[in-house]
């Protein structure tokens, strides 16, 4: 049984889950129970808060996590990274009350920043030079500057809106994250199967990610034309129709050129596109 610590709450939880359920590996929902177990694969998850993760894989309490690249760094637990997610991204950055004048990261030398994050901090200003006082702070960082705590904050940025409200502005990034998948070093060969399993799934479902099935009617004397333009994954299916003149092709399109390729394959003639999402692939 392999046993997965998935934080508790919030985002990185949601984003978790939801992987979870469409690699197709059920995880009963409770609020009060932190270890439950998936009645269709050989799995426990093990419910934690995020910063507590990186630890209990690393000592074996959990044989792999998901976890924050912000925290996994922050905390500098001995665990291996397996996979990069590619959810609940954000970032690490400076900020200072936007009123203020801001000349560049020499600004910072002899200033107060509030952060949860002292150890990612600290190594970066070491890095280039600039001595600050690091004030250590659970929680509200972006409060600090309002209240006269700290000169600046250095904490998580999404969307950015947090530091508009407290009347912040990013100055610096100092590092992007996003979920990672991490593991403890001495897994046995049962839990590696496992684990090659899920990752089998986990990749079938990125793969799908913003991709498109198309069918199409297509006019034969304009074929060779159409395929030109179809950047299918090797090249795509070709059914005959009852017409002669006429024929179906079956492709898959990524979301970012799918209007720019559609509009050409309308001038090209094609008729009677469908459209549909795909769930899962397998390459």
């Amino acid at each position: 049984m392999l046993r997965i610590a998935v934080q508790s709450k919030g985002r990185l939880f949601d984003d978790t889950m939801n992987l979870l359920a469409e690699a197709d590996i059920k995880v009963p929902s409770s609020k009060r129970t932190l270890l439950v177990n998936s009645p269709n694969f050989p799995l426990e998850v093990l419910y934690l808060r995020d910063d507590d993760i990186p630890q209990s894989v690393a000592s074996g309490v959990a044989d792999i996590g998901v976890v924050g690249e912000n925290e996994f760094v922050e905390r500098g637990e001995d665990a291996q990274i397996i996979s990069r997610l590619g959810f609940s991204r954000c970032r690490l950055s400076l900020a200072i009350p936007k009123e203020i004048n801001y000349t560049g990261l020499q600004w910072f030398n002899g200033k107060k920043i509030a952060t949860s994050y002292p150890n990612i901090l600290r190594s970066f200003m070491q890095k280039n030079g600039i001595k600050t006082e690091i004030h250590v702070i659970n929680g509200s960082v972006e409060i600090s500057p309002g209240i006269g705590l700290a000169d600046g904050i250095f904490d998580i940025v999404s969307s950015g809106s947090t530091l508009v409200s407290n009347n912040l502005r990013e100055v610096e990034v100092v590092m992007q994250s996003e979920a990672l998948l991490i593991g403890n070093w001495h897994m046995d060969d049962e839990k590696h199967q496992t684990l090659n399993e899920m990752l089998f799934r986990f990749d079938a479902v990125k793969q799908a990610e913003d991709k498109k099935y198309v069918r199409m009617n297509a006019p034969k004397a304009r074929l060779q034309e159409i395929i030109s333009v179809l950047p299918g994954l090797k090249s795509p299916t070709i059914i005959p129709l009852a017409d002669d003149d006429w024929c179906s092709v079956h492709t898959v399109l990524d979301q970012k050129r799918f209007w720019e390729i559609i509009g050409k394959l309308k001038e090209m003639g094609a008729q009677g596109i469908l459209v549909t999402p795909i769930e899962k692939m397998i390459l």
